[in-house]
């Protein structure tokens, strides 16, 4: 089992790798040559710029009771097309059964937006600490769950 981090602007890398490491698992962290990353922890690799090129690149890697760190659904739901597990960095879990609503949901903001002409929306409001704290916690909780059925408890 290993941890893949859709790293580009991701606001948990540190957290991921606290977990993992005193879960002895090893971490990749995927990003562009616009984000380049250094980890004493993490192997860092870094794709070529390019539209999507770190996401299929993190796809290609991952495979199945793996752990994908994202916050994109598609990224998600690919990851899940290849039986790992897929975690937003606010602490929830992508599944079979909310993929595709959430793909949906997305969709049809999407088109919504791009209907009444707004490009500059409000984003999303600032990450607190419990929002990291929730994210190592569920992080956590799911690695305990896949280790264990790793070694048969």
């Amino acid at each position: 089992m290993r941890i893949y981090v859709d790293a580009d602007a991701c606001p948990v890398v540190r957290q991921t790798e606290e977990v993992a490491q005193r879960y002895g698992v090893g971490v990749t962290l995927l990003c562009d040559t616009n984000h380049v990353l250094r980890s004493d922890y993490s192997e860092v690799k870094v794709i070529g710029a390019g539209s999507d090129a770190v996401d299929f690149a993190l796809v290609n890697l991952c495979r199945a009771g793996d752990i994908v760190v994202t916050q994109d659904y598609g990224v998600a739901a690919m990851a899940l097309g290849k039986r790992a597990y897929a975690i937003h960095q606010n602490g929830w879990q992508y599944t079979n059964e909310n993929i595709e609503r959430l793909l949906m949901e997305r969709h049809l903001t999407e088109k919504a937006r791009r209907a009444a002409g707004k490009h500059h929306l409000k984003g999303p409001r600032k990450r607190s600490e419990d929002d990291n704290l929730q994210y190592r916690e569920k992080l956590e909780k799911l690695l305990v769950r896949l280790l264990e059925a790793e070694n048969g408890n």
